[in-house]
């Protein structure tokens, strides 16, 4: 069986510096292109929760 293929973030543009994303297993998985060999694993539901704080400026630093 061979792994599933990493998809590339639509805001990385033409640079290969970029985030990574990809189901495997039932788990998503997250990457920097640049250092492949980390990858944070967590469930579906996790990272849903995690891109909603994202996009609602949840982690956005106030002054």
């Amino acid at each position: 069986m061979s792994s599933p293929q990493w998809q590339k973030s639509s805001y990385s543009g033409a640079t290969n510096e970029c985030v990574e994303v990809r189901n495997a297993d039932g788990l998503v998985e997250v990457r920097e292109s640049d250092e492949g060999e980390t990858i944070l694993r967590t469930n579906p539901t996790a990272f849903a929760a995690l891109l909603h704080g994202l996009k609602s400026g949840e982690f956005d630093h106030h002054a």
